[in-house]
């Protein structure tokens, strides 16, 4: 039986949020973004082995925010992708080419349980691999380097993408060196995937999946955390 491997990259600095310390570590109605991205990742995924992918020189991390029994601390690298394949690189020996990884931002707390467990369904039977995103609804702007619209874009098959995406070990693992033998920026673990001319699978997802990057989205994943406690009491007493 196949494994279900977690990689959360958490090495960043956040350095657009200009807060005192890395946002993964600021405080979300009192506890840090960090430790209600691996809450909610807990309550669907109990089963899985997690990678968390930490700066060496992280003070302040506390082992007491993870709540997976399998787990195990990775340094991170300068980028994303560089935090990611040396995730991949740990699980080398121990992960079988056809294990599911789920990779997860860190800064995206409000995920919802139900686009957690819908993505991990789909992937039991997808081989090229899917990620959560939803449609682009806003009207869509290119712009000329003055900085004034340039165009207008048909917003028809846009999506934004999201996380987590999720790819078999093998495949994820391929597409990742061949982009850097390649000298191709992999922005997402989907765009790995895409340079190797697969197209992986786009699963509608709640929009409330916000990733915190500017100092205003704090305050909106709050407001977005207490709506989704309230809805999920409101099914309870239904």
């Amino acid at each position: 039986m196949s494994r279900l491997w977690l990689i959360v990259p958490a090495a960043g600095q956040g350095r657009r949020m200009g807060a005192s310390r890395p946002k993964q570590y600021l405080d979300l109605n009192g506890r840090p973004v960090l430790a209600h991205t691996l809450a909610r990742l807990h309550r669907a995924y109990p089963q899985a082995s997690l990678r968390l992918c930490l700066d060496e020189a992280d003070a302040w991390f506390d082992p007491a925010w993870v709540p997976f029994a399998d787990w195990r601390r990775v340094p991170g690298g300068q980028e994303r992708v560089d935090s990611v394949s040396r995730a991949l690189d740990d699980l080398a020996g121990i992960a079988g080419q056809d294990d599911l990884v789920l990779v997860h931002d860190v800064a995206r707390p409000c995920v919802h349980i139900d686009d957690l467990t819908h993505l991990l369904g789909v992937l039991q039977d997808e081989r090229v691999g899917a990620l959560l995103a939803a449609p682009v609804a806003d009207t869509m702007k290119r712009a000329d380097d003055q900085g004034r619209v340039a165009a207008t874009e048909s917003r028809d098959g846009l999506w934004h993408a999201l996380t987590p995406q999720g790819f078999r070990y093998g495949m994820l693992c391929e597409a990742l060196a061949t982009a850097r033998r390649a000298g191709i920026a992999v922005t997402d673990e989907a765009s790995a995937i895409e340079a190797l001319g697969l197209a992986p699978r786009l699963v509608a997802a709640r929009r409330d999946n916000l990733k915190i990057t500017h100092p205003e989205d704090l305050s909106l994943a709050a407001l977005i955390l207490e709506a989704q406690a309230r809805e999920r009491d409101a099914a309870i007493e239904e």
